[in-house]
């Protein structure tokens, strides 16, 4: 048995690192545990090491920006270069959306995504409004693992959590593969695929619930089992002779997966080179079909769609591949019916709409589907995730913190992105806390203290923003 916790967190992403920090913070015992041997989920392991524009994101990503600017060439913010949609006869052409470092551009303009059309319709707003972050994964990971370290959180990498003992809707310990059980007052789940909740007898979903189950414009008329697609990222650094690579054998020059090649997200990273992110690498059937041999697959199109790139752009030819990440990105897997399940009607209608006095995240990132059935709906303003959201149905003592939390699949591909997992997280954290303080199940925590308590952390919770957070902001960044 190992020692008892107050909280433990499943899941050392962007949700659980989080949740952890904010949990350590508020003075609770709290264990993360992490099957991986590195923290960091898909921002580290699959290499998703960008922060897309999204609102909301002052609390902790804001901190972890600060910190990371302190590294030499670990982060940036970066703003469109050239792109697919938009094409100059004074320029090379680009074989889809290319993003550049900017040094007049600071972390408050990566705030916003909301307010155009279309990327194709609206070059000049994107231009002027859509800024991210890029930063280098492993160094990420040695920061955030630093800020743990100092908020008191015990760590434990490489071993999973394999099953969970329940009563009454109440978790009362954790069976970990190594045989050890880890007793703790509060549970919170942040692994992708929303293990612990499944393993506890939650109700979860996978797919597109049909246009009947919520009445969504833009859901199926029919369930589906179809997810957001998968990526596997790979990043490419210069070289000293300009070439095209071989393939190795057994890997055709032309696309066999479909009827051409996709497009590439291609962000400058910090320390050089460029982080390539292809849209997508496997769709929903595949994901399914191929099971664990998903990765050798995605490797295998990464190389053919990187030599087609070569071929067709000679730019390229001055880079090679120098990694290929160790995880695919899933953007899309299990997720639970929650006591309030968030869908294309919040997104849609926004805060100003929404009548939830619960609401402790917001975002503004679009409905983002990729692969079969895509397409991308912008919305006009930011909304909110109340705290219903991360109660599972029918539980006491647990939360969910990631993109498995009580999202509509429409909903979810709204509100995946890694910041605003961070932000669920932080507000997981301290809403576990505050539960233990009052002695109450997470339904019944006082929301109006944890909104205040997230406000005194310097979280977004209203648009547009208030003028003294944008002041901090600007002068934290400042220096």
């Amino acid at each position: 048995m190992r020692q008892a916790a107050d909280i433990a967190i499943v899941g050392a992403g962007s949700g659980g690192i989080g949740a952890a920090l904010a949990a350590g913070r508020a003075g609770a015992r709290t264990v993360l545990i992490e099957r991986a041997p590195t923290i960091g989920g898909t921002v580290v392991r699959a290499g998703v090491s960008t922060w897309e524009p999204v609102a909301g994101a002052t609390g902790l990503p804001f901190e972890v920006y600060l910190r990371l600017r302190e590294i030499p060439r670990a982060v940036a913010c970066y703003s469109y270069g050239r792109h697919i949609c938009w094409p100059a006869s004074d320029r090379a052409p680009f074989p889809g959306g290319e993003h550049v470092i900017d040094p007049t551009v600071g972390y408050i303009d990566t705030l916003q995504r909301h307010g155009m059309t279309s990327l194709r319709e609206c070059e000049q707003f994107a231009r002027n409004t859509l800024h991210g972050v890029v930063f280098e994964p492993e160094v990420y990971a040695r920061v955030a693992y630093e800020m743990l370290q100092e908020a008191g959180v015990d760590l434990i990498t490489g071993v999973a959590a394999v099953g969970a003992e329940a009563r009454d809707g109440e978790i009362r310990r954790l069976r970990l593969a190594d045989g050890s059980r880890l007793e703790a007052a509060a549970f919170i789940d942040c692994t992708g695929d929303g293990a612990l909740c499944s393993a506890v007898g939650c109700e979860m979903i996978q797919g597109r619930e049909s246009r009947d189950q919520y009445g969504e414009p833009h859901a199926p008329p029919e369930p589906s089992p179809a997810t957001n697609a998968a990526t596997l990222i790979y990043r490419v650094m210069p070289a000293d002779e300009a070439r095209i690579e071989p393939l190795p054998p057994g890997i055709p020059p032309e696309c066999w997966w479909r009827e051409r090649f996709p497009a590439v997200s291609a962000v400058q990273a910090p320390r050089g080179g460029y982080i390539m992110n292809m849209l997508p690498s496997a769709g929903w059937r595949e994901i399914a079909a191929l099971g664990r041999d998903l990765r050798e697959e995605c490797r295998r199109r990464v190389l053919a769609h990187w030599h087609h790139l070569q071929r067709e752009y000679p730019e390229f030819r001055a880079y090679r591949i120098a990694w290929i990440a160790p995880e695919v990105g899933l953007r899309e897997e299990r997720r639970v019916i929650a006591d309030y399940v968030l869908t294309e009607h919040d997104l849609l209608g926004g805060l100003s709409t929404q009548d939830h006095s619960d609401i402790i995240a917001i975002t503004d990132h679009a409905m983002d589907l990729h692969g079969e059935g895509g397409g991308c709906s912008e919305l006009t303003e930011p909304c909110g995730v109340p705290w219903r959201c991360l109660v599972p149905r029918g539980t006491r003592n647990l939360l969910v913190a990631s993109r498995a939390a009580g999202f509509s699949s429409i909903a979810a591909s709204g509100c995946r992105l890694s910041r605003t997992m961070m932000q669920l997280g932080q507000a997981a954290g301290l809403g576990a806390a505050m539960a233990l303080d009052h002695a109450c199940d997470m339904r019944d925590v006082p929301t109006h203290l944890l909104r205040a308590a997230l406000a005194r952390e310097h979280v977004q919770l209203e648009h547009p923003m208030p003028d003294g957070l944008r002041e901090r902001l600007r002068s934290a960044e400042a220096g």
